[in-house]
């Protein structure tokens, strides 16, 4: 008989009133930083939000280019901007919002594969896990504990 691995994976759905201001304030700069996504090809514009263990936050957006897989994505623009320039410094929450141009709604959206395998690795650098938000169209807020939650079978060893 074959054996299992199963993991369960959870999101908390957060209705606005039930964020600290702390996550209010990473999501709305979240918003206000994918207002200035590079986005001509898709137009759709993804801001991210970064909020490091000494309290700063660093945002970022998605930066298109002609040659599609040059593009970036909005969480690795802003974690690769605090590593390069914070290395020590511990990412412990990330906010993301994206939208369509001229559109006022905002879609639910969680990180791309890329993007989960690269939290993933600060989470397994830091030895700690980094909490996700996601903003919703009903301006309800999805929360990942950890990118175990959006990523259960990550690219490490199973085992450890």
């Amino acid at each position: 008989m074959s054996k299992k691995i199963e993991k369960t994976v959870t999101l908390d759905i957060l209705t606005w009133k039930e964020l600290g201001n702390d996550i209010q304030s990473l999501v709305l700069k979240a918003k206000a930083s994918a207002e200035n996504a590079h986005a001509p090809y898709s137009n759709f514009m993804v801001g991210a939000a970064l909020l490091l263990e000494n309290g700063e936050i660093f945002t970022a957006n998605n930066q298109e280019n002609v040659s599609f897989p040059v593009g970036i994505c909005a969480e690795r623009v802003v974690l690769s901007y605090v590593q390069a320039n914070f290395p020590d410094i511990i990412p412990t929450k990330i906010a993301i919002a994206a939208k369509r141009r001229n559109q006022t709604e905002y879609a639910t959206v969680t990180p791309c594969g890329i993007c989960r395998q690269t939290i993933s690795e600060y989470e397994q650098k830091f030895k700690r896990p980094i909490e996700v938000y996601m903003l919703t169209p009903k301006g309800e807020v999805l929360k990942a504990p950890s990118m175990d939650d959006l990523l259960p079978f990550k690219f490490s060893d199973i085992n450890g």
